[in-house]
């Protein structure tokens, strides 16, 4: 089984989310030896830019244009990261929420890897999804939390539920999130235990996800 495993915070062993990823796959690792990881952090990646040269191939890769020795260059480098989607059996990602949303270097990544034709079809009126990811699991946390009555309520959640969409869009079958609010506050007790809650709702999800 291949599985990848998407960190995307850059506060590496400080990171709840990394943590929490870790730990799961790292427990995975031991039910299961045969299990290959591929580790991609958005911030090691040197992810390039989604710029003038990148947007060009990727329209004249679904025209079947001719490209730039520039765009191919970056065009190549777009399709190593898809192949590793490509490859997945299972995928685990990690996100802290920044700004009510996701980190940059997440959505940088999102929109090179997003391509017409390689991880999901579209025909002018209907997408499909290309990928064959069996599970995934998508694990969030918050410094605070979503809640009725204040400035965030949940249909201010700008976070999980595009990236579930996106994740569902390109081809995962069976998708499970785990939520981790008040990571971070002022009460160290209240934010101990929502990240051990996460971890125990984690590992609970440990056999469905071999099998």
């Amino acid at each position: 089984m291949k599985l990848l495993e998407i960190q995307s915070s850059p506060r590496g062993k400080s990171s709840d989310s990394i943590t929490l990823t870790k730990s799961f796959v790292e427990a995975c690792k031991s039910d299961s030896p045969s299990i290959v990881v591929d580790t991609l952090n958005v911030w090691h990646e040197r992810l390039p830019e989604f710029d003038e040269e990148a947007i060009g191939a990727k329209y004249k890769a679904v025209k079947h244009e001719t490209m730039t020795e520039a765009e191919s260059k970056v065009w190549e480098r777009i399709q190593s990261l898809i192949q590793r989607f490509q490859n997945a059996d299972r995928i685990v990602l990690g996100t802290p929420m920044w700004n009510f949303g996701l980190p940059y270097k997440l959505k940088q990544l999102i929109d090179l890897v997003a391509q017409r034709n390689y991880l999901f079809t579209y025909d002018g009126k209907q997408y499909g999804p290309l990928l064959r990811v069996e599970k995934a699991i998508a694990v969030y946390t918050r410094g605070s939390r979503y809640l009725e009555g204040t400035p965030i309520p949940p249909s201010f959640d700008h976070q999980a539920p595009y990236l579930d969409f996106w994740l569902r869009l390109i081809g995962v079958r069976d998708l499970r999130s785990v939520i981790v609010d008040n990571a971070w506050n002022r009460d160290r007790e209240e934010s101990e235990a929502s990240l051990a809650n996460g971890k125990a709702n984690l590992e609970r999800l440990i056999e469905w996800f071999l099998h």
